[in-house]
């Protein structure tokens, strides 16, 4: 049971790289255009899948390996930082959830890609390594660093933005929509977690 629980977040990890993969291929399939799987700020009430397939959805091969391999990175992070079975839970309940968020800026009409997921692990990791006195600084290195580069994108005053790296649009609302939503799931599953001993003691 411990060593499935200390597998959950690679497991977690590897779920969405295996589903990206899939996504990418059907979306290259004929008869199944990109749009279908796209999140769409108007259609999706219509279309509720959108806020899983939409972060797994990527136009671009190189877009997509770059996105896999952070996630790879961070699975290999969160085994090193031991991360709980319900950090994987945060990091899954946030993928479509910070999708979900991007309602909250009218200027973002349309999202695909895992930026927003991978920003959404970052944010998990970087509270389980605060949780460890051990490791505390590790946690305050990538929370930090999180913190500044969502500081300098500016996504909650410029949700979309032009990436001369990449030669696309980047919708840094979503980093920051990923970002709130699992750090914010990663403390309320870590709070449920810390109450079950008082609970059991009072009862």
């Amino acid at each position: 049971m411990n060593r499935l629980r200390r597998g959950a977040w690679p497991l977690a990890c590897l779920l969405l790289v295996v589903a990206s993969a899939l996504v990418g291929w059907a979306a290259s399939r004929p008869g199944l255009p990109p749009e279908a799987l796209a999140w769409h700020r108007g259609d999706w009430p219509g279309a509720p899948w959108t806020l899983w397939s939409g972060p797994l959805l990527h136009r671009l091969a190189p877009h997509a390996l770059a996105n896999m391999l952070a996630l790879g990175a961070l699975a290999v992070l969160g085994a090193a930082l031991a991360a709980r079975a319900r950090d994987a839970l945060a990091l899954l309940l946030a993928w479509p959830l910070g999708t979900l968020g991007l309602r909250c800026w009218p200027q973002v009409a349309a999202y695909w890609g895992l930026s927003g997921t991978i920003h959404a692990a970052a944010a998990v990791l970087a509270l389980r390594a605060l949780a460890t006195p051990e490791r505390r600084w590790l946690g305050l290195l990538l929370g930090g660093g999180l913190a500044i580069k969502l500081a300098l994108e500016r996504g909650w005053s410029v949700p979309i933005g032009f990436d001369t790296g990449w030669g696309f649009n980047v919708v840094f609302a979503a980093h920051l929509s990923g970002a709130i939503a699992g750090a914010l799931l990663a403390l309320g599953l870590n709070t449920l977690a810390s109450m079950r001993p008082a609970r059991r003691h009072h009862s």
